[in-house]
């Protein structure tokens, strides 16, 4: 029996170093090699699976057929919206979650609506545990075959067996070839079969949909090979103790990736959410200190959600506390020093508590005004006007910055009832002229005339 050697794979490009190094000598990350072990006698390598594969003929892109790569319907209205129309023939696509997230779910789901015959390969669960969860889902067809296998190679049988139109591995870290001399969820292994299955989606012109694992950073395990190689990345993302689930296309060769898709998780599943913006204030407490809603946009669909804030004096020499739930923690240190230098207002003797109601991240600067009218709404335990939606970035001088696609955020504002806006000066030009029937827009060029606005100043 050979004698494997140690051998050690950057996490990045997946480059091969035979001594641990700080830094990857082929693309100059550093912390990225991980300990793995080869078979020095193995010859098969990463390109093995490309034989298979019939040569291209060049031709002039004229005479091409465009109707050929045309997406198929995933009978799910939300996943079709964020993968522009469904899925398209021969495509790979990887869907990356944290665990628990619904993953599963949402491939069972997918695998019942689609019309004709597919194929389940789970290379973590077992089938019964499958076959259980797709009773409880509505998910037990004629169409769905569904197979316990980790190994690359009897799962290219099975698809030699079934010849199916649509495949789904979960996952790909579970999944070996046993040709490849190194352990299971390594680097070579997960980046070779995932090569390999790559070549079996061209080749068979299936749509593929692969599961990938995710980091405690939220980012996708494995070589950075493993989003390049592949033609879709999507990422799950919610809450665990909260029901909404958000869908969002990082990569997609086939279409935008600026629309989102909205789930909230039943005990039959998920389910559509059509309109987000009334679920996130649902449960909203008018007249509330430190309660701002924003109109915020997540890919092109227009969202309302509200933020709140809370703040505790301190009393002692200890440092006060910031939280972030939904927020970036560096735009909220970066707020509270432009409102102390910029508007008067200090919270530096104050605990600082900052959320976005319903498990939703707000990643976008839109969102700045409607924070800081918060923090400040909470410190001088006044409530903002209930009927109050704030739009606008906050620079480092106090300056109040416009936002794109004001009209849309205002539209959808209007359309929950609510009377007032608060937007910047130089946003779209003439947005009060523009506003929709019912909404009265009021415009602020400084941190403080944004104040002053929503009442909330604090008089020297």
């Amino acid at each position: 029996m050979a004698r494997l050697r140690t051998v050690y794979n950057c996490g990045d490009c997946g480059a091969m170093h035979y001594k641990w190094a700080g830094k990857c000598d082929s693309c100059g990350a550093w912390n990225t090699l991980v300990e793995d072990v080869e078979d020095p006698n193995s010859h098969t390598t990463l390109a093995a699976g490309m034989a298979l594969i019939p040569p291209g003929e060049a031709q002039p892109i004229g005479k091409l057929d465009a109707s050929v790569g045309q997406p198929l319907s995933t009978g799910i209205s939300e996943l079709d919206r964020v993968l522009d129309g469904g899925l398209v023939p021969g495509s790979v696509t990887l869907l990356g979650g944290e665990p628990g997230i619904g993953k599963s779910t949402l491939l069972l789901q997918l695998l019942a609506s689609w019309p004709t015959r597919s194929l389940y390969v789970t290379a973590e669960e077992s089938a019964q545990q499958v076959r259980l969860r797709a009773e409880r889902l509505h998910a037990v067809r004629d169409n769905l075959w569904l197979v316990s296998e980790p190994s690359l190679t009897n799962i290219v049988a099975a698809l030699d067996k079934v010849k199916p139109e649509l495949l789904v591995i979960d996952s790909i870290q579970a999944v070996a070839d046993p040709a490849l001399g190194s352990a299971p969820g390594s680097v070579v292994q997960v980046r070779g079969c995932a090569h390999r299955l790559v070549q079996e989606a061209k080749r068979r012109n299936i749509p593929t949909i692969l599961v990938g694992h995710v980091t405690k950073d939220g980012g996708l395990a494995g070589p950075r090979v493993l989003e390049h190689v592949v033609d879709t990345v999507l990422s799950f993302e919610g809450e665990r103790h909260h029901a909404l689930r958000i869908l969002r296309a990082v990569k997609h060769r086939f279409g935008s990736t600026n629309e989102l898709g909205l789930f909230e998780m039943t005990e039959l599943g998920l389910v559509g959410v059509p309109d987000a913006s009334q679920m996130f204030l649902a449960d909203r407490r008018p007249g509330t200190p430190g309660s701002v809603v924003v109109p915020t946009l997540e890919g092109q669909r227009p969202l309302l959600v509200e933020v709140q804030a809370l703040t505790n004096a301190m009393s002692g020499n200890a440092p006060p506390r910031r939280s972030a739930q939904g927020l970036d923690p560096g735009r909220l240190a970066m707020l509270l020093a432009v409102l102390e230098r910029r508007a008067g207002i200090s919270l530096s003797q104050h605990e600082v508590f900052a959320s976005v109601v319903g498990g939703v991240r707000l990643s976008e600067p839109g969102s700045d005004l409607g924070l800081c009218i918060a923090l400040v709404s909470a410190v001088t335990n006044k409530p903002a006007p209930s009927d109050l939606v704030v739009c606008g970035e906050v620079g480092l001088g106090g300056e109040i910055r416009h936002v794109g696609h004001m009209s849309r955020r205002l539209t959808e504002a209007a359309r929950l009832g609510f009377t007032k806006a608060i937007v910047p000066t130089h946003s779209q030009s003439g947005a009060a002229n523009k506003a929709p029937a019912g909404l009265t827009v009021q415009t602020a060029s400084t941190l403080s005339e944004a104040l002053d606005l929503a009442q909330l100043s604090i008089k020297k």
